[in-house]
């Protein structure tokens, strides 16, 4: 058996290739003339549909080898675009009515899959009767949950934590410790205390990226829409929303924010050392990590909660999710998925060391894969940290139009950081989504 240090060189590799999961979006833009194969004659072969050769294509052909080793005949059909691609050529088929032109299988970033479900009833299969939904992270068996049935085999998470420079905190005088359990206002107030010894930025954001508000939001397990009908805007009168603003607002009036305009600048200002900390998704490791001069000097906390009743220590960004067309072959494909994603623990070790994918499988993280000691964050268990963490992120009904909804409050954010009354913003805001919607 490997033992905990055995791991280290892989899953350094693992964590060198994290950032392909992202926050769930996908760099490639949508494009004309790109082949989507659908469905097939053959019994024993599957379509899937999906993004991301290096992360998302690299599970699925583990997958496979993995169901062929008691299914020789087996063969799975991966076609890989961008993620605009595949949403946009998904919708297409649906709309057609036309069968054929469907995939089997097909990967939904769990933000816009209550759209999917919602939009095309019918044209999904039920995969909860294939696997123990209670295996996985409550929250992502949820995304993908339409009318009581289950209709996802969840993938990656996008469990948050707060990467912190634990040199630049010993030198304004704290320690990781500091920083466990704590409130937004709190990480604000330490914050401010480390800028003024340090010089350092505390935090870096882009003022258009609404990634730290969804962030603030999902600790508190609430959205942008109301979580009973999943389409009614619910921005005036959200109070996490509201204390989101605020929260924001006050660290920039603080001048302890760096602000960047573009993921090459995000990653620049860290891997510089010209920020303190970095609260976002697990993907963000391999990232971090291409500073190798800073080995040693990088920990990890859970993410700051809200100040309001509900709200954890624990949240999400990004991830996706695995679905089956309610096609010809939809048996075959949900017993691919559940003899895999749904079910084998042994199979999500070998996805964390071999691509870095830290999939919501609760049983996994009782492996050595999770136990691995990673130097670079001075011996600090990562994995198992995040694993945890990825059990107490709340429930969140996501609701339909998530992307609308947002490049309507990024520019309220705007009109919010230049002086407006917030009570002004977020009605103008409310009215202006109900209208959209």
């Amino acid at each position: 058996m490997m033992n905990k240090k055995g791991y280290l060189a892989l899953s350094a590799t693992a964590l060198l290739l994290l950032a392909a999961c992202g926050n769930g979006e996908d760099n490639g833009a949508a494009s004309e003339g790109d082949d989507f194969e659908g469905i097939t004659d053959d019994p024993t072969e599957l379509t899937a549909w999906m993004w991301d050769p290096n992360f998302n294509v690299a599970a699925f052909e583990m997958a496979e080898e993995r169901f062929q080793e008691n299914n020789p005949d087996f063969s799975l059909n991966i076609v890989e675009n961008s993620q605009a691609d595949v949403i946009q050529r998904l919708n297409t088929s649906l709309s057609s009515g036309v069968e054929t032109g469907l995939p089997n299988i097909v990967l939904i970033e769990d933000y816009r899959a209550p759209s999917f479900l919602t939009a095309y009833e019918g044209s999904f299969y039920s995969l909860g009767d294939y696997f123990e939904t209670s295996d996985f992270a409550d929250y992502k068996i949820a995304a993908g949950t339409h009318n009581d049935n289950v209709y996802n085999v969840p993938f990656d998470t996008g469990v948050t934590g707060l990467f912190v420079r634990t040199d630049y905190l010993e030198e304004a005088g704290y320690s990781l410790d500091d920083l466990q359990d704590i409130t937004w206002e709190e990480y604000i107030e330490i914050g401010k205390s480390v800028y003024e010894q340090t010089g350092v930025s505390w935090i870096t954001n882009d003022n258009g990226d609404l990634g730290l508000m969804r962030i603030m939001m999902h600790s508190s397990g609430v959205w942008w829409t109301d979580e009973e009908d999943g389409v009614t805007p619910f921005i005036e009168g959200n109070e996490p929303l509201r204390l989101a603003f605020e929260n924001y607002k006050e660290m920039v009036d603080a001048g302890i924010v760096n602000i960047h305009n573009d993921w090459d600048q995000f990653i620049q200002t860290f891997n510089n050392g010209d920020v303190v900390t970095v609260p976002t998704g697990n993907w963000i490791n391999a990232s971090i990590m291409q500073a190798e001069d800073q080995a040693g000097n990088w920990g990890v906390a859970p993410i700051p909660r809200q100040s309001v009743e509900g709200s954890v220590n624990a949240s999400n960004l990004g991830g996706s999710s695995i679905y089956v067309l309610n096609v010809e072959g939809n048996e075959l494909a949900a017993e691919f998925l559940a003899a895999t994603f749904g079910s084998d623990a042994e199979f999500y070790q070998d996805l964390l060391v071999d691509i870095g994918a830290m999939g919501a499988f609760a049983p996994a993280s009782d492996g050595e894969a999770f136990e691995v000691e990673v130097d670079f964050y001075g011996g600090q268990q990562i994995f198992q940290d995040l694993a945890q963490w990825t059990q107490e992120i709340p429930e969140v009904a996501f609701g339909q139009r998530t992307y609308e909804i947002e490049d309507i409050l990024s520019v309220a954010l705007q009109d919010f950081l230049g002086g407006a009354d917030l009570d002004e913003v977020l009605q103008n805001a409310q009215s202006q989504a109900e209208l959209a919607m």
